[in-house]
């Protein structure tokens, strides 16, 4: 008898919806519906004292219960605790996706039976500890992650593939670049890639994870606050059931205005209500800089890969908030090409990580495939050391951004003092030439070097980072056997005892309680996420970063972080005590410096997009 073969399956972990597909007999990618018969599932978390409830009635009951609701984790993802307390509880933003995945889990089950192996997607601007922490939430909700795919590939992919099955898809010969224009509910994502055939190659990708549909809908909530207090001398955002209520009445309104040029909003607070014409003219009038954003983002990824417009032949358009109209116009504008609508924006990404999951299968059982996907880093990858000449912390880039994975670097570097006995290589993330707003992936620590060492004596570093995420570090003093090696396997995320704590308590039911009990065993989370106060509203997590907000001011604020003690990730001190800023790099010098900008680059991308405004 032949063993039944389960389905590759591939989940699209929004910030606002989630998805799950899975390949039939055929390979035709299918969206499997949820048990409310959906094919998009909310991700919403309502903490019921019985237990989560997820999606659909999450969503509803958020404006009655806002205390008990966790939504938009997602924007939190790869921090040490989701921004919001949720009935007076702390949780890392990975347990809040791993109750989804597993709602997710239990419905395409009532279709396939048992599930373990899925591909999950991630936004492809996504740095290593945000892979990781959804790897984790993945594995949190009973999966086994074969992989981590960035979403604009998969979105290819699942252009590709429908290709082969629609009678209406367009026969393409050659090679094509192809603008994969990615704006989901939470994260956006711009990837220039080559398709030739059943070659997917990334040439570039850019992005801002903190610029989505939801941005656009709290541009509406502070629209029509506005005018409630302008009228009624009464503000519906200092009740959060209130401002919850609003918040959908404004999600609602963006989604009616991409059919309709005027839709009618309500609101109602303390016994007052509102109705509002809200126009599609006013409406862009709102949100038109951050239409612009998304522009500039691609521009400099365009001007990064040494591209230009001219050079797409296609743009697919993935993610529900392309369907406003502002979007599309703004993207033919500026490019000249009229877009390719021929994807389900809602579906598209699981389908490709369906895909995906099924080539990675084939793969491990050793099957021919015709599939080759490559992929390339979307942040810089480097070693943070010592400026030879000023004495200050000073990155050296070994793995430029948009290298094509897997990818290769070197660096030589001194150590700095006389019989020095230890090195360690910092290894960073993105950041600016100084390391600020770096993301640290870990340190390769070379001890026992030989007595009288000479100072400046040289130590060569290689870096190998595969497609998977993993990172080879290799460090040693050439002429001598002193070397040292470390293997990073997708950096941060939570350790096994909190791995295993939080399995535990969500396989037991997820009941909050039993968290609020043991809240001191995991205060360190609070400490870690530096929580700030609550603005106007919470909006649950969906914080908008200001797209205009001048580069000068950017870089004052960086100073006075600085005068206040305030470091990036606190690692260029090794030691509480030390006050040095190189006494935590262990005497790695440099002599090469590369251009010192006015603005470190954050995971948004708005360091380049301020200097992008000043050129």
């Amino acid at each position: 008898m032949t063993e039944k073969r389960v389905p590759a399956v591939g989940i699209d972990l929004g910030t606002t919806h989630s998805v799950v597909a899975y390949l039939d007999n055929e390979g035709r990618p299918t969206t499997i519906h949820n048990s409310e018969g959906g094919i998009t599932t909310p991700s919403v978390v309502f903490f019921d004292e019985t237990g989560p409830v997820v999606g659909k009635e999450a969503a509803r009951t958020a404006a009655f219960e806002p205390e008990l609701i966790a939504q938009f984790a997602k924007r939190d993802i790869g921090a040490a605790a989701y921004k919001k307390k949720v009935a007076g509880n702390t949780l890392p933003p990975e347990v809040v996706e791993a109750i989804i995945l597993r709602k997710l889990k239990e419905d395409a089950e009532l279709i396939l039976g048992e599930i373990n192996d899925v591909v999950i997607t991630v936004p492809a601007y996504f740095n290593e500890p945000r892979r990781k922490a959804t790897q984790d939430a993945g594995e949190l909700a009973g999966f086994n992650v074969l992989d981590i795919i960035n979403e604009p590939t998969a979105a290819a992919l699942a252009y590709g593939v429908l290709q082969n099955f629609s009678p209406s898809g367009e026969s393409v010969e050659g090679k094509e670049t192809v603008l994969v224009y990615d704006l989901g509910g939470g994260t956006f994502d711009a990837t220039l890639m080559e398709l030739n055939g059943s070659q997917f190659t990334a040439i570039a990708t850019a992005g801002d994870v903190h610029l989505g549909g939801i941005d656009w809908d709290k541009r509406i909530f502070e629209y029509v606050s506005a005018q409630f207090v302008e009228k009624f001398q009464l503000d519906p955002r200092e009740d959060d059931s209130a401002a919850e209520r609003l918040r959908q009445s404004a999600e609602v309104a963006k989604m009616a205005l991409t059919v309709r040029n005027v839709y009618k909003i309500h609101s109602e607070y303390e016994g007052k209500r509102l109705r509002l014409d809200l126009t599609r003219e006013k409406f862009q009038e709102l949100t038109q800089d951050l239409v612009e954003r998304t522009l500039f983002t691609i521009r400099r990824m365009l001007k990064e890969a040494s591209r230009n417009w001219e050079d797409i032949t296609r743009i697919l358009l993935v993610g529900g908030s392309t369907r406003m109209p502002m979007v599309i116009e703004a993207l033919e504008a500026e490019s000249g090409v009229v877009v390719n609508r021929s994807l389900s924006p809602d579906e598209a990404v699981a389908h490709g990580a369906a895909v995906y999951a099924n080539f990675v299968l084939a793969s491990q059982r050793n099957e021919d495939t015709d599939l080759l996907v490559q992929n390339v880093n979307s942040h810089d990858l480097g070693v943070l050391a010592v400026e030879a000449s000023t004495g200050m912390p000073r990155r050296k880039i070994l793995i430029p951004k948009n290298s094509a994975l897997p990818a290769k670097g070197s660096g030589s570097f001194k150590t700095r003092d006389e019989n020095q006995q230890t090195i360690a290589v910092n290894v960073i993330e993105g950041g600016d030439a100084s390391g600020r707003n770096s993301t640290k992936i870990g340190a390769c620590v070379v001890s026992d070097l030989p007595e009288n060492l000479p100072e400046k004596t040289a130590v060569e570093v290689e870096f190998k980072y595969l497609e998977n995420g993993r990172l080879k570090v290799d460090a040693n003093i050439p002429g001598t056997d002193v070397q040292a090696t470390l293997e990073i396997e997708r950096a941060a995320g939570l350790s096994e005892e909190k791995m295993e704590y939080w399995a535990n308590w969500i396989s037991e039911g997820a009941i909050l309680i039993p968290v609020e009990a043991v809240v001191e065993e995991f205060e360190e989370i609070e400490q870690e996420a530096a929580a700030s106060p609550d603005e106007e509203i919470d909006f649950t997590g969906a914080e908008e970063t200001a797209p205009f907000e001048p580069a000068e001011q950017v870089a004052d604020e960086a100073e006075e972080e600085e005068e206040q003690g305030i470091k990036a990730d606190g690692f260029f001190s090794a030691e509480p005590e030390s006050e040095d800023a190189g006494d935590g790099l262990e005497g790695l010098v440099t002599d090469e410096s590369e251009p010192q900008g006015d603005v470190g680059p954050d995971d948004s991308g708005l360091a380049d997009f301020f200097k992008d405004l000043q050129s």
